[in-house]
């Protein structure tokens, strides 16, 4: 089960048209804000992770396009940071990328939802 952790001092409210990408995660809809993943959960946001599994692994696989060769993933890099497991992955075509050492693994696709579908 996942912790609850909740995101402290949130006033933005999350939804159609609130300018975050959306991505549909273990049934639910979260949204990408500043490196984290946040979930509408009654009065407050929680804090969620994409997880590491079958789908999502943390392998080193020299796998990741949707980028020049000579890209490298960072806080200015352009993508937008979600977390992953115990790091940092970047959104690149509904694809985690994750910066290792000279290359880009893609650590699994997840499902963006446009804002005409989130519910």
């Amino acid at each position: 089960m996942e912790a609850h952790q909740t995101h402290p001092n949130h006033s933005h409210k999350h939804g159609t048209g609130c300018g975050h990408t959306a991505i549909r995660h273990k049934g639910h809809i979260d949204y990408i804000h500043d490196g984290h993943l946040h979930h509408i959960h009654e009065d407050h946001v929680d804090e969620h992770r994409i997880e590491v599994s079958a789908a999502n692994p943390d392998v080193c696989n020299h796998a990741g396009k949707g980028h020049d060769a000579g890209h490298k993933h960072g806080p200015s890099c352009g993508h937008e940071a979600l977390p992953h497991g115990d790091h940092t992955d970047y959104l690149v075509g509904g694809h985690l990328h994750h910066a290792h050492g000279d290359h880009c693994d893609d650590h699994g696709a997840v499902e963006v939802v446009s804002a005409e579908k989130v519910k």
